[in-house]
Protein backbone atom coordinates (compact mmCIF):
# COMPACT_ATOMS: atom_id res chain seq x y z
CA UNK A 1 0.00 0.00 0.00
CA UNK A 2 1.61 3.16 -1.05
CA UNK A 3 0.23 6.52 0.65
CA UNK A 4 2.59 9.56 -0.90
CA UNK A 5 0.68 11.82 1.20
CA UNK A 6 3.23 14.43 3.21
CA UNK A 7 1.01 14.96 5.86
CA UNK A 8 -1.66 12.77 7.55
CA UNK A 9 -5.18 13.78 7.53
CA UNK A 10 -7.57 14.20 9.90
CA UNK A 11 -11.04 13.90 9.61
CA UNK A 12 -12.74 16.85 10.59
CA UNK A 13 -15.82 19.17 9.77
CA UNK A 14 -16.46 22.63 10.16
CA UNK A 15 -18.26 25.37 8.47
CA UNK A 16 -15.90 27.32 6.04
CA UNK A 17 -15.92 30.39 4.13
CA UNK A 18 -13.84 30.55 0.76
CA UNK A 19 -13.37 34.13 -1.12
CA UNK A 20 -12.16 34.53 -4.13
CA UNK A 21 -12.77 37.71 -6.42
CA UNK A 22 -14.18 35.51 -9.33
CA UNK A 23 -16.88 33.12 -7.16
CA UNK A 24 -17.42 36.07 -4.59
CA UNK A 25 -17.36 34.49 -0.71
CA UNK A 26 -18.93 30.73 -0.94
CA UNK A 27 -19.36 28.67 2.26
CA UNK A 28 -18.86 24.85 2.80
CA UNK A 29 -17.57 22.23 5.02
CA UNK A 30 -14.18 20.35 5.49
CA UNK A 31 -13.95 16.84 4.94
CA UNK A 32 -10.70 16.13 6.45
CA UNK A 33 -7.22 18.24 7.53
CA UNK A 34 -3.72 18.01 7.26
CA UNK A 35 -0.80 20.32 8.48
CA UNK A 36 -0.55 20.68 4.64
CA UNK A 37 -4.48 21.60 3.97
CA UNK A 38 -8.08 20.98 3.84
CA UNK A 39 -10.69 19.33 1.29
CA UNK A 40 -13.62 21.53 1.18
CA UNK A 41 -16.75 19.89 0.05
CA UNK A 42 -19.06 22.71 -1.77
CA UNK A 43 -19.31 21.12 -5.75
CA UNK A 44 -19.68 25.28 -6.95
CA UNK A 45 -16.23 25.54 -5.43
CA UNK A 46 -14.87 22.81 -8.58
CA UNK A 47 -14.87 25.97 -10.95
CA UNK A 48 -11.58 27.14 -9.67
CA UNK A 49 -8.87 25.77 -11.71
CA UNK A 50 -5.53 24.61 -9.80
CA UNK A 51 -3.34 26.63 -8.74
CA UNK A 52 -5.53 29.36 -8.03
CA UNK A 53 -5.27 31.34 -4.82
CA UNK A 54 -8.21 32.42 -2.59
CA UNK A 55 -8.55 32.98 0.88
CA UNK A 56 -10.25 30.98 3.50
CA UNK A 57 -12.02 31.32 6.82
CA UNK A 58 -13.42 28.78 9.44
CA UNK A 59 -16.84 30.26 10.92
CA UNK A 60 -18.71 29.95 14.07
CA UNK A 61 -15.93 29.96 16.18
CA UNK A 62 -15.88 31.67 19.71
CA UNK A 63 -13.44 34.29 18.22
CA UNK A 64 -12.96 35.46 14.91
CA UNK A 65 -10.93 33.08 13.22
CA UNK A 66 -7.73 34.09 10.97
CA UNK A 67 -8.05 34.34 7.10
CA UNK A 68 -5.72 32.06 5.65
CA UNK A 69 -3.79 31.89 2.23
CA UNK A 70 -4.75 28.81 0.14
CA UNK A 71 -4.44 27.42 -3.43
CA UNK A 72 -6.35 25.29 -5.24
CA UNK A 73 -4.75 21.69 -5.54
CA UNK A 74 -7.81 19.35 -6.88
CA UNK A 75 -11.25 19.85 -7.95
CA UNK A 76 -13.85 16.43 -7.61
CA UNK A 77 -16.30 17.49 -9.55
CA UNK A 78 -19.67 17.47 -7.54
CA UNK A 79 -18.05 17.62 -4.43
CA UNK A 80 -15.68 20.16 -3.93
CA UNK A 81 -11.61 21.14 -3.62
CA UNK A 82 -8.29 20.18 -1.82
CA UNK A 83 -6.64 22.97 -0.70
CA UNK A 84 -2.93 23.62 0.04
CA UNK A 85 -2.22 25.96 2.82
CA UNK A 86 0.23 29.25 1.57
CA UNK A 87 3.23 29.82 4.25
CA UNK A 88 2.98 33.74 4.28
CA UNK A 89 5.48 33.84 6.85
CA UNK A 90 8.12 32.89 4.28
CA UNK A 91 7.47 36.07 2.00
CA UNK A 92 10.34 37.86 3.37
CA UNK A 93 12.72 35.10 2.06
CA UNK A 94 12.41 32.14 4.30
Amino acid sequence: MSNQRQHPRTPMRCRIKISHPDIGDLYGFTRDLSDGGVFVENSDLVVLPAGTEVQGQVQDMPIEAPVLAMVVQRAIEGEGIGLAFLDTDSEAGG
